[in-house]
């Protein structure tokens, strides 16, 4: 790999280090020491002096677990109930944890990270990582190898970490007798056969000192961590796991078939939710007509972004003198295909009659009608594919033309199922272009053609410098000959032994996410699953047969990743100036209708959210804890359980079954939820509950690519408005801010708020006494129980306990708070000595709630002492002419007059309605939707307010306003870090800065208080 590429970037999230506290919480109390044993190196000693004795060194292995079943299991059901999960009756597989994490939210990063907490809590050290192919592997790998410089500057230290190979097992000796942190990572086959294949693994080799490497390796007590466990844990695989005699398991899937002990889930709605993965879009292709049907017409969509009138994109036969060709034209209303054909007897009556850009729909004046997407007449195999392939690469363009400015290289990967159809080979062993190859680089050609007579800049420039038979590549297996073969093959040329066919996407990621690397289109075979993905893919194209057993999810997993720049930065949440899903967009391209795709699509997501509540009954209330923004705790008992559900009947939230409505949804969008008056103060938490209900069909997971016919927003007249452009100039104006206060003063408030606001609760234990009696069955005893218990009963009394765990308590607060490590000593030093035992108490509770009430004294203090001075910078007009917004006019688009594009986007019921009473208001003059790109830098965040409004006010003068709408403006009350507050604030202290107060900022929920704001009421 060249030393000038991208390196990736990782950030702190906060849903991978809940993962992470999920698991170390669940041994909460388990003593933190290291634990040794005789590591027998072999005969060398014996051999070399001719004796017969052994070379002994110390190995470190993971102390065992020293609380009892009970405790741990108690110390589960408590982090379960944490996270919103059923707690478990029972230690479900001993000591086997689940985590569920969607694909492309970083579980490898969680449990890399998950072994060092451990080892930091606990001295655990040793750990396995069980995979089910080579390219998983290989991309656990490459994980380690990318993130250890960000653990290094996180811990201090690194992991030792190898692949298990049967040729060099003196790695088992050094991850035995490390005493730091050991990862191996080993494929299942490398263990899980027996009998006549049985694996290097099990055998006493001469190379290894007569010793068995599975041996030396239990002798470690590993971690075993599965990842894909539902890939692993065949019959086979589960019985030869228990010869490593793991200390426990964890399981890391986003698709378990079997949940022991769940203790965290991030599923598919919750990463959906929390912008954790691209929004999924498909273009799905319907076949309309029977085969033999001679008028053939392609319908692809509409674009009705200008004012002018709507064009549809159709393709249809044209006679040459050749013979018939398919030619695609934009076509609008009267266009006749009779005529444009050469008079082809097919098409008489096909006069376009109407372009419906609500229903994306065209009729002719026959009678048909096409939906976007459909194709209609004698469509072949072949015909299909070159569809499917046509439409991959304008989508791919069209994103990339969007993403290009921004630093962020875009990816195509095309799902085949025969290697023949994309690469061949000649007599003389030399590769050209299967059938999918060669229309590949006819409809390239064809689609760059079109964008570089169109316009000329940096982007062109690029696509200019890259030839089309270095564009796209094949990641295949490849055989003895060096030829690419499918995984069906026999014998070595099997995908699960080849590792070289995996270079560039597996170990190069680095390389083919750098514009300088020409590949753009990757074709692979289906079986490409889990293992490999690229955070840069924005497009997949499925050209296989429906019948393949490749599920739709396991495609898009390849996929779903937030992408990155090229500087190495993840495009997410916290970057300015952009909305995740704006940019992170994964186009599906499928072979079948949409409502085909979507539904199968959705309905494989919904089996993965089966364990979710679907009821907001009495018993999904019940035993739940909710928490305010004070921090503080309401257990829901059956009395409140009961009035709640009693409230959402009342409120008609629920239906008859208990299900929540549409009411419910439209209530929470417009911040009019009505909750029991003795729950107000909980009514964040409480809304936070129900959100873990799973609502089929509520949640849209898959969008329908089609039905934007908005492809782009250009500015119009209303942009070039002296009144927009006073505006503008003086808003654009760039600032940095500053806080002045004192240190001393921050410490002096903590300690003040911390002697009088904490308050922890203590960690209890129960004590279980009973009567244990002999066993006398043969069955018991052969399971080598030698007591069972007879009775048991539960003392009443629960008493106070501390931990012996070692806390870096001024580290912790530290990475909660920001602040410096001095003044975190001396706040702690400051308070009183009553105060500071409470951290012997309840460690967990007493970090998680000082650093709450520190970060509300640092929000406060910022508050008042912020203050903003600009800079020599202004933000560009570009902002609104390089957007990546595209919308369906009717569903998040609509016409309008007044603002500076002819439609606006909204994202919610609440933008919709403020929009269209600013377009009929006789009192606004013009006003924009703000870009994305345009944000106030704050010391929590970048903040980008809504609209930007020009009021008229005589015929001189015009009143300015920057406004952000809240459907939830008491959310504010409910933010425990007073985030949005700070926010809020801060922007309306920037616009003061830049605008000697000739410019108003505020934030309402409705076009009313926005008057009452501007009238001065």
């Amino acid at each position: 790999m060249r030393g000038d590429l991208m390196k990736l970037k990782f950030k702190q999230q906060k849903f991978q280090i809940d993962a992470v506290k999920s698991v170390v919480d669940c041994f909460r109390g388990q003593s933190n020491h290291v634990s040794h044993f005789q590591l027998d190196t072999g005969r060398v000693k014996g051999e070399i002096e001719g004796q017969g004795s052994f070379l002994d060194e110390i190995g470190f292995r993971n102390n065992p677990i020293g609380l009892a079943e009970d405790d741990v299991l108690k110390n589960i059901r408590k982090v379960q109930l944490r996270n919103g999960l059923k707690p478990s009756d029972r230690l479900e597989g001993r000591y086997n944890l689940t985590i569920e994490m969607e694909t492309g939210t970083g579980k490898t990063y969680t449990y890399i990270r998950t072994m060092y907490e451990l080892y930091r809590a606990y001295s655990w050290n040793k750990f396995i990582i069980v995979v089910p192919s080579i390219a998983i592997r290989e991309g656990v790998y490459k994980s380690f190898q990318i993130t250890e410089d960000h653990f290094m500057d996180l811990y201090g230290t690194k992991i030792r970490y190898f692949i298990y190979n049967s040729k060099q097992l003196h790695k088992i000796d050094q991850f035995a007798s490390d005493s730091g942190i050991n990862a191996m990572i080993i494929n299942s086959q490398a263990f899980n056969a027996r009998g006549k294949d049985a694996r290097r693994i099990y055998e006493e080799l001469d190379d290894f000192g007569t010793r068995r490497p599975i041996d030396v390796l239990a002798q470690t007590n590993p971690i075993l961590i599965i990842d894909e466990p539902q890939s692993v844990e065949g019959k086979k695989t589960k019985e030869a796991l228990k010869l490593f005699k793991p200390l426990f398991t964890l399981r890391y899937s986003a698709t378990h078939k079997e949940d022991y002990n769940k203790i965290y889930r991030l599923d598919a709605l919750d990463a959906y939710n929390m912008k954790l993965v691209k929004k999924i879009k498909v273009k799905g292709i319907t076949v309309k007509g029977l085969t033999g049907t001679n008028s053939y017409i392609y319908f692809e969509g509409i674009d009705v972004s200008t004012k002018s009138k709507p064009v549809a994109r159709i393709e249809f036969e044209v006679k040459q003198k050749n013979g018939i060709k398919r030619v695609a034209r934009n076509v609008d209303e009267g266009f006749d295909l009779y005529t444009h054909s050469n008079y082809m007897e097919q098409y008489k009556g096909y006069i376009l009659s109407e372009i419906n850009g609500y229903k994306n729909t065209i009729s002719f004046t026959n009678g048909v009608t096409l939906n976007a997407g459909d194709v209609q007449g004698d469509i072949s195999e072949t015909n299909l594919r070159r569809i499917q392939i046509r439409e991959a690469i304008k989508s791919h363009f069209e994103r990339e033309k969007s993403l290009y400015n921004k630093g962020i290289k875009v990816l195509t990967l095309f799902f085949i199922d025969e290697v023949a159809k994309y690469r061949q080979y000649d007599e003389s062993g030399n590769q050209v272009n299967g059938e999918y190859g060669e229309i590949f680089e006819e409809e390239y050609m064809n689609v760059l053609n079109e964008y570089i007579t169109l316009f000329d800049d940096p982007y062109v420039k690029y696509l200019k410098s890259i030839d089309v038979e270095d564009t796209h590549k094949g990641y295949f297996s490849i055989d003895s000959k060096g030829r690419m073969v499918d995984p069906s093959a026999k014998g070595k040329e099997k995908i699960s032994e080849d590792e070289s066919a995996y270079d560039l996407i597996m170990k190069d990621k680095e390389r083919l996410l750098s514009f300088d690397e020409p590949t753009r289109f990757i074709f692979s075979h289906s079986a490409l699953r889990e293992g490999w993905d690229n955070p840069n893919v924005f497009q997949i194209c499925t050209l296989k047969h429906s019948d393949s057993i490749i599920r739709k999810r396991q495609e898009v997993g390849r996929g779903l990743r937030l992408c990155v720049d090229q500087n190495g930065n993840r495009i997410d949440g916290e970057t300015p100036g952009i909305d995740v899903h704006d940019i992170n967009v994964l186009t599906v391209i499928a072979s079948e209708s949409y409502e085909s795709f979507a539904k199968s699509l959705q309905s494989e997501i919904a089996e993965t959210l089966s364990d979710r509540p679907q009821k907001a009954n009495v018993e999904f209330f019940l035993n739940n804890v909710v928490k305010n923004a004070r921090g503080e705790e309401l257990f829901i008992d059956e009395s409140l359980a009961n009035t709640l559900h009693r409230s959402f009947i009342r409120n008609m939230y629920v239906d008859d079954n208990d299900i929540l409505t549409e009411k419910y949804y439209k209530a929470l969008e417009e911040n009019k939820i009505n909750l029991p008056e003795e729950v107000n103060d909980f009514k964040e938490g409480i809304i936070q509950l129900v959100g873990k209900i799973y609502s089929e069909g509520v949640t849209p997971l898959v969008e329908n690519s089609r039905a934007e016919n908005i492809k782009e927003l250009k500015v119009n007249e209303n942009f070039k408005k002296r009144e927009f452009q006073e505006l503008w100039n003086k808003i654009n104006v760039k600032t940095a801010y500053y806080v002045d206060f004192d240190t001393k003063e921050l410490i002096k408030n903590c300690i003040i708020a911390l002697d009088r606001d904490l308050k922890v609760s203590d960690i209890t234990y129960q004590v279980k006494t009973g009567e244990m009696e002999s066993i006398s069955s043969k069955e018991e005893l052969e399971r080598g129980e030698a007591f069972k218990v007879k009775e048991t009963a539960m003392d009443k009394d629960y008493s106070a306990v501390t931990t012996a765990i070692r806390y870096d308590l001024v580290g912790k607060l530290v990475d909660e708070t920001k602040l410096t490590r001095n003044a975190i000593v001396n706040i702690l030093k400051g308070i009183k000595p009553m105060t500071f035992y409470l951290f012997r108490k309840n460690p967990e509770e007493f970090i998680i709630k000082t650093a709450r009430i520190i970060n509300e004294q640092k929000a406060a203090m910022i508050i008042q002492h912020i203050a903003y001075n600009p800079i020599d910078e202004v933000f560009d007009t570009t902002i609104f002419t390089e957007n990546t917004l595209t919308g369906t006019i009717g569903k998040n688009a609509w016409e309008v007059k007044k603002h500076i594009y002819d439609y606006v986007v909204t994202d919610s019921d609440v933008e919709k309605r403020f929009a269209e009473e600013l377009d009929s208001s006789a009192e606004v003059c013009v006003y924009a939707k703000l870009p994305r790109g345009f944000f106030i830098p704050t010391p929590v965040g970048n903040y980008s307010p809504d609209w930007a409004i020009v009021f008229n006010e005589g015929k001189v003068r015009h009143i300015y306003f920057i406004t952000e709408t809240k459907g939830k403006l008491e959310s504010l009350k409910f933010d425990t870090r007073g985030i949005e507050e700070v926010k809020i604030h801060c922007a309306g202290e920037h616009f003061k800065k830049i605008s000697n107060d000739t410019v108003k900022y505020d934030v309402v929920d409705s076009y009313e208080m926005l008057m009452d704001k501007v009238m001065g009421k």
